[in-house]
């Protein structure tokens, strides 16, 4: 097998560590883009490609973050990691036993961690690569690795649900939750939504957003029963999708650009929390992107008329 082939092969994987480590879809394809090229590049023919492409992603991805971090810092508002639709691997079972890991509040639990943690917790408790293999990687030592280790999970374990829903629950919640979104139907998203749910938006400064979350059933109706039903008259379509392994979809406009997009996080048979992305340079990858002023233009214009 040539070494494209076998980059091929792997990008998925060194895609999927980059992604969990950085939380944004661009950085992640730069930093496999950079494994490549360090590949490439070698002399030398490593006896595992996929133990050099993983320790190489890692070590790039975690130079990243720490930048990132500094930049995060001064973000405009609140912080979301970028949306993915879904990750590519040959056995789709593979995808959706990972799904959990992807999702957005696990991102933002390993947020919480340190560089190096985030990386080692990434390696061990969602790829499971041997500890010997993860020295390598961040270059500590495997006795390092299990205390990094120990302490990521014990904080990722502080934040995590207690009784999270299974994938049909979660989806069924999600399909009554959309529809009463379309219609406007104050009861039954009364009935979906936890009674201190909260609403949350990413903007970056760049488009329309909430100024803070806002937090409990009667608000979060009211916010969302203010412009949702009015997008249909305007053209807008809401697709069902799964937003970072979980139950969301993907609000478009007449021409089938990219408005935001809206995860669900939902726990006890009920909607915890509602993200919406609505910041368009976390939005391009998935395609050509809304005007989001000029959107909320038109949905003001559709409620004063309606």
């Amino acid at each position: 097998m040539s070494r494209v082939e076998e980059f091929e092969r792997l990008r998925p994987l060194l895609f999927a560590i980059a992604y969990r480590i950085l939380g944004s879809v661009g950085e992640a394809e730069d930093a496999v883009q950079e494994t490549w090229l360090r590949w490439d590049g070698s002399a030398t023919r490593a006896r595992s490609a996929k133990a050099f492409l993983s320790a190489t992603v890692t070590r790039i991805s975690i130079d990243v973050l720490r930048s990132a971090r500094r930049q995060r810092e001064t973000y405009p508002g609140l912080w979301l990691p970028e949306p993915v639709l879904e990750e590519r691997y040959e056995d789709p079972a593979r995808a959706a036993e990972l799904a959990d890991s992807l999702s957005t509040a696990a991102l933002l639990l390993l947020e919480r961690l340190t560089p190096l943690e985030r990386a080692v917790f990434v390696l061990r408790d969602v790829f499971g690569f041997e500890f010997a293999e993860i020295a390598t990687a961040v270059e500590r030592s495997e006795t390092a690795c299990r205390q990094l280790a120990v302490r990521a999970r014990r904080h990722m374990a502080e934040g995590r649900p207690r009784f999270a829903a299974g994938a049909e629950e979660r989806q069924a919640l999600a399909a009554r939750f959309l529809d009463a979104l379309r219609d406007g139907d104050v009861e039954q998203l009364k009935e979906v939504l936890s009674a201190d749910v909260q609403a949350i938006g990413d903007a970056g400064g760049k488009a329309p957003a909430l100024a803070n979350a806002v937090v409990g059933v009667d608000k979060v109706v009211r916010v969302l029963v203010a412009v949702f039903p009015s997008l249909a008259g305007i053209g807008a379509t809401m697709e069902s999708h799964a937003v970072n392994g979980q139950p969301g979809a993907v609000l478009r406009d007449r021409d089938g650009k990219v408005v935001n997009t809206l995860t669900l996080d939902i726990l006890g048979g009920r909607i915890q929390a509602i993200r919406f992305v609505l910041n368009p340079d976390k939005l391009d990858h998935l395609g050509p992107v809304a005007d989001p002023w000029a959107f909320a233009h038109e949905v003001r214009q559709a409620r004063r008329t309606s």
